[in-house]
């Protein structure tokens, strides 16, 4: 959802990868509460964020989302980078109805989003 939003909101400006601690698909509750927002991430690929060190890429920003006990997994990436962390709950694991964990992910996306904006604002850019 954060690769979504940034691409949205911060255009060209961001070449913008997302990746996960474990591989998988796209939960389906994020596509969905993406979609009421008009953004299609379906098709979107899916990556872990081992691969993106092992294969020694640099960025200027490494922002991860996940939350705090999952934040002590995240891979060290190489050279010269801010690094930014925002928790957020994982909304896979959260049990209930499925009406239930759509309201949770729509939570959750809405956190995101602003997150998203506040970071575009503190760096003076917005689209």
């Amino acid at each position: 959802m954060a690769e979504a939003y940034l691409k949205k909101y911060g255009g060209e400006k961001f070449h913008v990868e997302s990746a996960g601690l474990e591989s998988g698909k796209l939960n389906p509750f994020a596509v969905r509460v993406m979609m009421e927002e008009g953004i299609d991430i379906s098709n979107n690929p899916t990556q872990l964020a081992d691969d993106l060190v092992h294969d020694n890429r640099s960025f200027d920003f490494v922002i991860t989302v996940c939350d705090e006990a999952s934040a002590e997994r995240c891979p060290i990436f190489p050279g010269k980078h801010t690094k930014l962390h925002w928790s957020f709950a994982d909304p896979s694991s959260y049990k209930g109805s499925d009406e239930e964990k759509l309201n949770f992910t729509r939570g959750v996306r809405d956190e995101i989003r602003s997150a998203i904006k506040k970071f575009l604002m503190e760096m003076n850019y917005s689209r």
